[in-house]
């Protein structure tokens, strides 16, 4: 026959641990309110609280020092966007004075090249559109005939000869320049006044930037490469003595009697946003 044992009866650890800490608040309320300086529960509390105080002490430093930390990372990068800000307008305003500073030039050009024909009177305009391509052949500009622009008027540029206004709306106007395959014009040597007859060409232009000429008569041989070419006295419809380009390349033809040759343009056909339109048109008696 099994006896049985009485089973032991154990105090859960949460209990012993709150009995335990019960007797030290115990100790240390009394040592505290007898003032038991150098007693047994004066040294009994010395063993016991005073790890715990460096513990807490330790614990606490470490928090406060990790609180310092993540506030210092806060404050730098809180300061860090605000630097980005900064750095991201900067670049703005950077952006907008080179625009202004391209613009200003273009207006300082305008400006020379206005001052270059003084006897006519010429219109601003804005480049608004173009046709398809690399080249501003033909483009429309923000002025019409509500500001007193015609067809057939000159248009200039940059240093020189830009084309023909061929269309006007009320607020707008078609202009076809000096590279369009459809354009001829009358033009002569500045030095010699030697006619000329000058043809757009788009092909020229993708290849090397020029236009070219032909029928020029240099019986003396007194032109060469980079002779002004202008608009002559017997154009139809460009206005005389504005400048068409420089000649880039000169032949004799076959014939003996005249040359031929490519034309750099006096402006830039890539870059076009703001022209004059002359508000004068060639008078034929």
């Amino acid at each position: 026959m099994k006896i049985k044992r009485k089973p032991k009866h154990t105090m859960p650890s949460r209990y012993v641990l709150l009995v335990l800490t019960c007797i030290c608040v115990a100790v240390l309320f009394v040592s505290f309110t007898l003032n038991l300086s150098g007693g047994p529960l004066n040294t009994v509390a010395g063993y016991v609280f005073t790890p715990m105080q460096k513990g807490i002490n330790a614990v606490g430093s470490w928090f406060s020092d990790k609180a310092d930390n993540l506030k210092s990372m806060r404050d730098v990068m809180k300061e860090n966007e605000e630097l980005k800000a900064q750095v991201d307008q900067l670049t703005n305003d950077l952006s907008t004075i080179k625009l202004e500073q391209y613009e200003l030039d273009n207006l300082r050009e305008l400006l020379e090249l206005d001052k270059k024909y003084p006897s006519y009177q010429k219109v601003g305009a804005r480049v608004i559109s173009k046709d398809g391509g690399n080249w501003f052949s033909t483009f429309l500009i923000d002025k019409g005939s509500n500001d007193g622009i015609e067809k057939d008027m000159n248009v200039i540029a940059g240093s020189g000869l830009v084309g023909i206004v061929i269309d006007v709306g009320p607020n707008f106007a078609k202009v076809r320049s000096i590279i369009d395959d459809a354009t001829n014009i009358s033009g002569s040597t500045l030095t010699t006044t030697d006619y000329c007859v000058v043809n757009g060409n788009l092909q020229t232009m993708n290849e090397n930037q020029v236009i070219e000429f032909g029928g020029l008569k240099n019986s003396e041989n007194n032109i060469e490469v980079g002779e002004q070419i202008v608009t002559s006295n017997i154009s139809d419809k460009y206005l005389q003595g504005i400048l068409i380009g420089y000649i880039q390349t000169l032949e004799r033809d076959s014939n003996n009697l005249t040359c031929s040759g490519t034309i750099t343009p006096a402006v830039d056909f890539q870059h076009l946003e703001e022209v004059l339109v002359i508000l004068e048109k060639k008078k034929i008696d």
